[in-house]
């Protein structure tokens, strides 16, 4: 069956590669797609990969819903070191000696950021103050009160450890910062950290496994990336549109 921009709707599984912003994503979905109607439900740094779940046509309808599930990731952070952005992109702060940490040691350490808790954002990020994003004036040297937001950690468990980097799964609440999470680990150890690699592998129970990648999607005709599209229905409750 071919479709066109006008009748297009549904929800679209991208596995976002490094380097893209979510606006990047967007904008090339809504070129290939031929249709204005598109959004996402939950941004990822460009740093981060995974799961980048796009809403087309009515579908956008249900952003606020999908944005607010939760999120399952896994990376990587490296011990003693410290970054301006808290990730791999920033520019290195301070450098410390890496104490000789054991499983268990970050095991009773990961345990300790579970339940809820109040987040401090981070200035490189999107979030906006008086309407200008705190990352342009984190570019600018310059440094603002920010307000911590109520976050929920539900799991936090060790994958492998091989100092200094330590493999790491988490499953958080909307509006959780990993990174941060990343850092404030690195300060509670007292050797500093950053988080190095993100892949987000779920939202909700929608998995990255179904998703697509950009160049397949780049590849295909446009009059057959309909098929692509997963119904509304089949991840949003009827009563939310």
């Amino acid at each position: 069956m071919t479709t066109t921009g006008r009748d297009l709707e549904g929800i679209l599984l991208i596995d976002k590669p490094t380097e893209w912003t979510s606006h990047d994503v967007v904008a090339k979905t809504r070129n290939l797609f031929r249709v204005k109607k598109v959004g996402h439900a939950g941004t990822l740094d460009p740093m981060a990969t995974g799961l980048l779940l796009l809403l087309v046509g009515r579908a956008t309808k249900a952003s606020n819903f999908l944005t607010s599930q939760p999120k399952t990731y896994e990376g990587t952070l490296e011990l003693g070191t410290t970054t301006d952005s808290q990730d791999a992109d920033g520019q290195v702060l301070e450098q410390k000696p890496v104490p000789p940490l054991t499983e268990e040691d970050l095991a009773t350490a990961f345990r300790s950021f579970l339940g809820d808790q109040y987040q401090l954002p981070p200035m490189f990020s999107a979030k906006k103050q008086k309407g200008v994003p705190l990352y342009k004036m984190a570019r600018k040297g310059q440094e603002v009160e920010r307000e911590p937001r109520f976050v929920h950690i539900a799991s936090f468990d060790l994958l492998a450890l091989r100092l200094p980097e330590v493999d790491f799964r988490m499953e958080v609440s909307k509006g959780t910062y990993v990174r941060t999470v990343a850092h404030d680990l690195g300060q509670q150890l007292g050797c500093g950290a950053y988080l190095k690699r993100l892949r987000r592998t779920a939202i909700d129970d929608i998995s990255v496994d179904g998703a697509v990648s950009l160049e397949t999607l780049a590849e295909v005709p446009p009059s057959q990336l309909g098929r692509f599209l997963h119904p509304i229905h089949e991840f949003v409750p009827s009563h939310v549109l």
